[in-house]
């Protein structure tokens, strides 16, 4: 389990789990998301939450760990644009370590 920071000044955070990494690599969530100057903002996040709503719409959307991202990641109060930046580079920490392995 893994905390990132929600917030600039680190008050908040949001558990993020080997799980939750998982699926965000099974379902593609990251690719093509952020621009590319690297700058997420909350249109990103925005844009986001739009993918996952019509993936849990669909017929693939009936993944218990993809419901389960969203109430504990995507759409946790906490969630603003600064941290969604720290899950981009918390995932691709991740998967640069799977890489390896």
């Amino acid at each position: 389990m893994s905390k990132i920071q929600a917030n600039t000044t680190g008050t908040r955070t949001i558990e993020v789990s080997e799980e939750h990494l998982q699926t965000l690599e099974k379902y593609q969530l990251m690719r093509d998301l952020q621009e590319s100057h690297g700058y997420v903002d909350e249109d990103t996040l925005n844009k986001l939450k739009l993918n996952i709503r019509a993936l849990l719409e669909s017929e693939t959307g009936h993944d218990k760990a993809l419901l389960d991202l969203c109430l504990d990641v995507i759409y946790n109060p906490n969630m603003k644009a600064f941290g969604l930046q720290q899950l981009f580079q918390l995932f691709m920490e991740w998967k640069n370590r799977s890489v390896e392995s």
